[in-house]
């Protein structure tokens, strides 16, 4: 009985050990697996993850690049429209210095064309002016002296007392008023004016200064300081001459003394002058207007040839419409 016993005893203790060997077997191929299995997904986490690093890297390189290239270009732009600016400027002062030339061009042009007109009526009044003396020479009832008329009862000095004249013609200016007054033995009435209707003797405004010596020579010394205000236009003398000593029974002669004339328009003195001085029955204007011309312009250095050229020119014609003469002076020296 106790052998038996025992065996029995002996197989349980056997299968005992066993079943515990299967087991343990058992769990360690389940911890084997669990641990290859995080091993294999600890793997592949770590190969899925290191290119999504990669490419944050790369595109974050590719951004600073980005940036980059955009600062250069934004710097580029800049510099590109601050040259656009001084292109700007420089086609805009170009385009006023264009301008500035093609004001100049027209100018010069209107200049040429003004002088040429300027000339071809100077050379219209000289033939005219010489046919109109040739014609005179026929005429053995007027009394001439050096072409001049004196067959005037009345004389009016209308003299241009500009600075220019002042300046440089006035001891040869009353030489000839010397002269045309030496040409007038006696007459009437003498007046002295300047070409803005200025009278020289304040005392004889509107009446006439007695013709004798004594007057005579106060005339020629009253000239050595008397300089009023002038335009070198002799329209507003010539008007007022007229206007104040014209009578229907006066036989009167203006003498104009000038050098240049700087008024807007010859003709506008023409027609002005010509309006006031009308032509009377007899076919003759009520006054003649003689004129000397003195050559300031031409002979002084930086002097005005332009406004000096259109005296000439208007002298001539202004003269030749109110039967006087035009007398221009080759000097400013007294002879």
């Amino acid at each position: 009985m106790s052998r038996g016993r025992r065996r029995e005893r002996g197989q349980m203790a056997e299968i005992s050990i066993s079943f515990l060997d299967v087991i343990s077997c058992g769990f360690g191929a389940i911890v084997l697996l669990l641990l290859i299995a995080k091993t294999v997904e600890s793997t592949a986490f770590e190969q899925s993850a290191n290119p999504l690093k990669s490419s944050v890297a790369e595109l974050q390189h590719q951004l600073f690049e980005i940036r980059g290239e955009t600062t250069i270009l934004n710097r580029d732009l800049i510099s590109k429209q601050e040259q656009l600016s001084d292109i700007e400027l420089r086609i805009a002062r170009l385009q006023s210095e264009l301008a500035s030339v093609r004001r100049q061009r027209d100018a010069v042009a209107q200049v040429d064309t003004t002088e040429h007109d300027k000339l071809s009526l100077a050379l219209q009044v000289l033939t005219e002016e010489m046919k109109r003396l040739l014609a005179q020479q026929n005429r053995p009832d007027r009394q001439l002296v050096g072409g001049i008329p004196v067959d005037s009862e009345y004389i009016i000095f209308i003299v241009d007392t500009s600075g220019s004249m002042f300046n440089y013609a006035w001891p040869r200016l009353r030489q000839e008023m010397l002269h045309i007054l030496d040409i007038y033995p006696r007459v009437k009435g003498i007046q002295v004016m300047n070409d803005m209707g200025g009278y020289m003797f304040t005392s004889y405004r509107d009446k006439w200064i007695p013709d004798t010596p004594a007057r005579r020579k106060a005339i020629i010394e009253r000239l050595s300081h008397w300089t009023p205000f002038s335009n070198s236009s002799p329209v507003e003398g010539v008007q007022q001459a007229i206007r104040r000593f014209y009578a229907p029974d006066r036989k009167i002669s203006l003498y104009v003394l000038g050098d240049d004339f700087t008024g807007d328009s010859i003709a506008h003195v023409l027609n002005t002058v010509e309006k006031i001085n009308r032509e009377g029955r007899s076919g003759e204007r009520l006054v003649r207007i003689h004129t000397i011309g003195f050559p300031v312009h031409f002979l002084v250095k930086g002097g005005n040839l332009q406004t000096a050229t259109r005296f000439a020119a208007l002298m001539r014609e202004l003269s030749y419409r109110n039967g006087g003469t035009f007398v221009g002076l080759n000097g400013l020296k007294p002879e």
